[in-house]
């Protein structure tokens, strides 16, 4: 079971960004999206959920067309976490994670004990338990991306897609978050997320696809296709590699 993309045109009704993407993802896997400022990342995957129509090809979840499934059971299969965001409304931490129940109870009936349960395993997992009762508008913007993960999570997704899912998080944050990726693959959910640190995808993902101007340049195994000449032809800067004593390389613009 897999969500699949298949000659996959995307953009906006007076503009096409990208054409010809070919993408599977698979429960149990990480597919790392790189890519440039301006490649058209976040639009892409805002098609691969739903939220917006592809302007051609083809694309499945689970075999069945993604333009088919009615939101709720859109929202039931894919968990999506967005660049962080201050908000507006001073809704506690608890309550925003708690509206990624919705997917499963509905939008205004009455939150269950399940649901509840569910809210606040999700805090506890993601180690901001202590916030509960916090307004969402007055943490910080680190703590809001883990609120945004949480809320995805209390989904119960069998994907989760996550738009740059550490750039605003601290050092340790950063680690937890990719721990946390990690984790969900291993508990058999298929986990998409794009990052400007090809350190994060060497270490983190299983595939990784390379997307610039729109167009897939490269797609494949992480420690097979993550070189300093692929990351040179992607992002046009001088890459150098560094080694430490465990053997374990990472990536440095030159």
């Amino acid at each position: 079971m897999s969500l699949t993309a298949s000659d996959l045109a995307y953009g906006y009704r007076e503009r096409v960004i990208g054409r010809d993407i070919a993408l599977s993802l698979a429960r149990g896997e990480v597919l790392a999206l790189l890519g440039p400022n301006g490649s058209g990342k976040t639009t892409l995957l805002k098609t691969l959920l739903g939220l917006r129509p592809a302007r051609g090809g083809t694309l499945l979840l689970d075999d069945r067309p993604l333009a088919a499934l009615s939101p709720p059971e859109r929202a039931r299969a894919l968990g999506y976490v967005p660049q962080a965001h201050a908000g507006t409304f001073a809704f506690t931490v608890e309550a925003v994670v708690l509206m990624g129940r919705s997917a499963h109870s509905g939008l205004f009936a009455a939150p269950s004990p399940r649901d509840h349960a569910v809210t606040a395993a999700m805090l506890e997992r993601l180690g901001i338990a202590r916030l509960a009762q916090r307004p969402y508008t007055e943490i910080s913007g680190g703590e809001r991306q883990l609120v945004l993960i949480a809320r995805a999570l209390a989904q119960e997704p069998a994907y989760v897609v996550l738009d740059e899912p550490t750039a605003s998080l601290d050092f340790g944050n950063q680690g937890r978050v990719m721990q946390e990726i990690r984790r969900l693959a291993a508990e058999g959910l298929g986990v998409l997320f794009t990052t400007h640190d090809p350190n994060q995808a060497l270490r983190h993902a299983d595939r990784v696809m390379m997307i610039r101007d729109g167009q897939a340049i490269a797609s494949g195994a992480a420690a097979d296709l993550l070189t300093p000449e692929r990351l040179e032809q992607l992002y046009g800067v001088p890459i150098e590699t560094v080694q430490d004593g465990d053997g374990r390389i990472a990536f440095l613009p030159g």
